[in-house]
Order: C-alpha cells, then structure tokens, then sequence
C-alpha cells in the first residue's frame, strides 16, 4: 500500500521516513570533523559529501512535507492526551529539517563560496554576503537541536515498543 491510512503508513511515507533518516544519520557524522581534524576515515569518505547530502536533504524534506500535506487526513492518530505534543515534537523536527539545509547554505553563499552538490555548480561563487553569513550561524545550533529531537523521537518511539506495547513503531516499519 503507497498511501497512508489511520492504522498504519504507506509505503511512500515509509520510504521518505527512513530515507531522510539514513541521511541525516550520514550529515550527523560531520560533528566526527572535530576528532584529529577530520583525519580519519569518516572526515575523508562521508563528510566531504556534506553540502551535496545537505541539498538532496532539502529536496527531500520538501517533497516530504508536501506528502505529508496531501496525507493529513488519512494517516495514523494518536491518543488524545498526546496527540499536542506529538504534533509539536514532529513540527520541531520538520522545522529543524527544512531549516538546516537552508542554513547550511546560507554559510556557503554568505561565504562567497558559492554552492556545489554531486559536481553541479547551483550558485556560483562571489561577493561575499554578511546577512546571509549571519543567517547561516544558525546552522550548527540546529544541528544539536535536530540532534536532541532525534534521540527524543528514537526515545519516544522505543517507549512505545518496549513499555507501552502498542503498535506505534510498528506503523513505520
């Protein structure tokens, strides 16, 4: 099943969950920079796709929301005393998640380095650009606020696996 219904997710769910998840995991493996200046086999192999992961990130969480948008009415609820603070701890990731990228590349236009992903020249490098500079110093708080949301949502899904016994993890795998 693609769609989405009120017991479980769809496969296209499924597959925006768990993909931009493996993603983020890989993008969460740039704070390995900071051991022995990136000298190691993570820093040399994975972090230097960082700014081409980020784009397809942002694509990806895009054409996430606008799934999500065209599911609203068909996807699984939640219990009444929680379904507040579901909606608020997922509206925080999806914020985080849009916002990171946008940050990250605000870094690189702010910078005048211009904006690369997988070998394409998006935005060329120039001037460089202070409010977009400023803006994008908000990029490693997000990290380690969408990092902090992550092992809540991973908390919160494993409490109603384990303790809860319900089938909420269930709907996404």
């Amino acid at each position: 099943m693609n769609i989405d219904s009120k017991e479980r997710y769809g496969r296209i769910s499924k597959f925006f969950h768990w993909s931009t998840t493996v993603l983020i995991f890989w993008q969460l493996l740039k704070f390995t920079d900071r051991i022995s200046d990136g000298k190691h086999w993570i820093g040399q192999t994975l972090v230097p796709w960082h700014v081409s992961i980020g784009v397809l990130l942002l694509i990806l969480v895009v054409l996430r929301l606008m799934w999500v948008a065209s599911q609203r009415h068909q996807r699984p609820v939640h219990e009444p005393i929680t379904a507040k603070l579901v909606i608020a701890g997922h509206g925080l990731l999806y914020a985080c998640m849009l916002l990171l990228p946008l940050a990250g590349i605000m870094i690189m236009i702010g910078g005048g380095y211009g904006l690369t992903a997988f070998g394409f020249d998006i935005f060329a490098e120039g001037e460089k650009v202070a409010w977009a500079a400023t803006l994008g110093q908000l990029h490693a708080p997000l990290a380690w606020m969408l990092t902090a949301l992550i092992i809540g949502h991973t908390a919160m899904a494993l409490y109603h696996h384990y303790i809860k016994k319900d089938n909420t993890l269930k709907r996404m795998l």
